[in-house]
């Protein structure tokens, strides 16, 4: 401990998936209330949230550039590896802090690994404070008119927007950060090796993306200027730059959904933005509030079917059809556009995500978990609450989910959603040269199906795998079982 430093002067800032300064509760009431600050990331490859693939190098991004805003400010980030709890009491140690911040977690293991903290704390006759940071009402605020928890979004979302977020102004970014005299040593992120090399899977990420906090802003306020007038008819065109693409900063926690609620609001205040446009943006994410309001009350929701009967469900074990839905190689142009955007970019368009999910939850009949876990690898928007919320809607076992027998013909939403097949075009270069009336389900010229085409010199494209109207008519069989049971 530095010299004529006592522990309450200095407090250790435990930074998880709130990777900004400004509207970060704890690190304001931190830097407000001790001399020194010591803020802390801590890469734990461990659980069943560990960051995948693709978030690995989000979070490698997203961790210079605070690295970066924390110097400017006079501070220094420290990033450790190794379980949280651990590396955070040993920080405290090594600097001699009398007091911890952070911001609330809502996973199972989270909830038990702060529970746990603050114990460890308090024994050491040390001091711990948490805030919300990342849900406009935690899962507790919100209840039904009979005192229970939601488990349809409809009253939820209207019941959010009657209460309101629950903190009406914005913490602004700390001027300065002071670090103690002696700083604790901090890992080399390039240690780490977060980045893929060889081969650079992720090598066009960084053309549709800029982590960080600046980032997150710049996209907001892009889409506030840009697309919000149109959002509630054009949201679910995969072929227009018609959505936010705010997931991954608010997955990371670059931006919170109290900034977002507050610049939104203040654009319809303004008249800037159509209110109704402006709300329709606003109830996606309140559906992000929903899928934690979910995870909070089903801890095992990540393992687990929400609906029990879904237990009995004969899911099959096709280990080559799950491979071919991965790689995009189906045959079904919509849904292998959406399966090489997502491993082209890290992102999906939210409508091509239902679509690809139903394919093979319902069509190919493979469990959603291995889709889930396919996403969380794959997604810089990997969300513990909204991945597994999203998968379950979709496979029809969840809390408010679409019901099993709404099976998606992704021809028939390519037809509505991609018109011109122009979305197709850009990640199906196979079949850029058809016409718009074609794309959808390609015919090759000498017979049914698409193979052989080649379109533009390349490798054929593959004719469909499965049958849509004789998988639906399987998958309604196999829901048949679980509603006899």
């Amino acid at each position: 401990m530095p010299e004529n430093t006592a522990p309450e002067d200095i407090a250790v800032v435990w930074l998880r998936h709130d990777l900004r300064l400004a509207d970060n509760p704890a690190l304001a009431a931190a830097c407000a209330q001790r001399r020194f600050v010591v803020p802390v990331y801590v890469w734990d490859e461990h659980g069943p949230f560990a960051k995948g693939g693709a978030g690995k190098w989000w979070l490698h991004h997203s961790l210079t550039a605070l690295s970066r805003d924390i110097a400017g400010r006079g501070g220094k980030l420290i990033l450790r590896r190794g379980r949280g709890l651990e590396r955070i009491l040993q920080i405290v140690s090594e600097v001699g802090a009398g007091h911890v911040y952070w911001n609330r977690r809502y996973d199972p293991d989270g909830i038990a690994e702060d529970t746990d903290l603050k114990s460890r704390l308090k024994e050491q006759g040390r001091r711990a404070t948490s805030f919300n940071a990342s849900l406009l009402r935690e899962p507790w605020e919100l209840e039904t008119k009979t005192g229970g928890f939601f488990k349809v979004f409809t009253p939820f979302w209207k019941t959010l927007q009657g209460a309101g977020p629950a903190r009406p102004d914005e913490e602004d970014a700390p001027q300065r950060i002071a670090a103690p005299a002696h700083a604790p040593d901090s890992d080399d992120i390039e240690s780490w090796r977060l980045l893929p090399t060889r081969p650079n899977w992720a090598a066009e990420f960084a053309d549709h993306w800029s982590p960080g906090e600046r980032g997150a802003e710049a996209r907001l306020d892009a889409f506030l200027d840009t697309a919000v007038d149109g959002y509630p008819d054009d949201r679910n065109r995969p072929d227009l730059p018609a959505t936010s693409r705010l997931s991954p900063y608010l997955a990371f926690g670059e931006i919170g959904p109290h900034q977002v609620w507050r610049r939104t609001m203040a654009r319809i205040e303004a008249q800037d933005a159509p209110a109704d446009a402006a709300m329709k943006f606003l109830s996606e994410i309140a559906w992000r509030e929903f899928s934690y309001n979910l995870l909070y009350h089903y801890p095992d929701m990540g393992a687990a079917p929400i609906k029990p009967a879904f237990d009995a469900f004969p899911w099959r074990d096709d280990d080559d059809a799950f491979e071919r839905w991965t790689k995009g190689e189906t045959g079904v142009p919509i849904v292998d556009a959406g399966m090489r955007q997502l491993w082209r970019t890290g992102w999906m368009h939210n409508r091509v995500r239902m679509i690809v999910a139903s394919f093979l939850t319902k069509n190919l009949l493979i469990d959603w978990r291995r889709g889930e876990r396919w996403f969380w690898d794959t997604l810089v928007d990997a969300d513990p609450a909204n991945n597994v919320a999203s998968w379950q809607w979709v496979a029809g076992s969840g809390a408010d989910a679409a019901p099993y027998f709404r099976i998606f013909n992704p021809i028939t939403q390519s037809e509505k959603f991609d018109p011109n097949g122009d979305y197709i075009r850009t990640y199906v270069p196979a079949l850029s040269q058809l016409p718009a009336k074609e794309i959808h389900a390609p015919k090759a010229p000498d017979g049914p199906g698409a193979g052989g085409l080649g379109l533009d010199g390349g490798p054929d494209y593959p004719a469909p795998m499965v049958d849509l109207k004789e998988t639906r008519a399987r998958a309604l069989s196999a829901y048949d079982v679980i509603k006899a049971s």
